[in-house]
């Protein structure tokens, strides 16, 4: 099988698989992590195109997950995973520790959506022979801030499987 050229990653040989590649690429101003991860030795083609498709099109995902962000947020009753994030950081941190993401004397936007609005992508990890989550997507306040994380796996074509707060 000939290998094929997946964006950031170079050639992969999809019938001689490595468990693990990573790289490191520019996102919006700042570097994110970028890993492909793989149980089995050998993957068909058509999984690594949907890995190129996340690749080509990260934007927009990171834009849909922003939107899954905002909806867990307003939907207190049935996710909370949002508030729990926003609650512990503004609970646990000094506010001059904040003050780098939050505006406290802006009072047309509220600490908790400045808050939120702090949130950016960090790393991009890929299972393309899951059958479960096929894309994970970790987002930070700042790794220097924080350790812990709002993670949110969807399937292969961008959907929500779910969101959890990780460290």
């Amino acid at each position: 099988m000939n290998p094929y050229m997946l964006p950031h990653f170079g050639e992969i040989d999809p019938a001689a698989l490595e468990e693990y590649y990573g790289a490191v690429v520019e996102f919006n101003g700042r570097e994110i992590d970028l890993d492909l991860n793989f149980d089995n030795k050998s993957i068909d083609v058509a999984r690594l195109e949907k890995v190129k498709q996340f690749l080509d099109n990260l934007a927009s995902y990171d834009l849909k997950n922003k939107q899954y962000i905002d909806q867990d947020f307003a939907n207190e009753e049935d996710c909370d995973t949002i508030v729990t994030y926003v609650e512990h950081h503004l609970g646990e941190m000094e506010e001059e520790e904040l003050a780098a993401l939050i505006d406290f004397g802006n009072a047309s936007v509220d600490p908790e959506r400045q808050f939120i609005n702090a949130l950016h992508l960090v790393r991009v990890g890929f299972y393309p022979d899951s059958q479960d989550t096929f894309v994970v997507f970790d987002y930070s306040i700042g790794r220097e801030l924080t350790d812990y994380l709002v993670v949110i796996n969807t399937n292969e074509n961008g959907e929500l499987d779910h969101i959890s707060m990780e460290s």
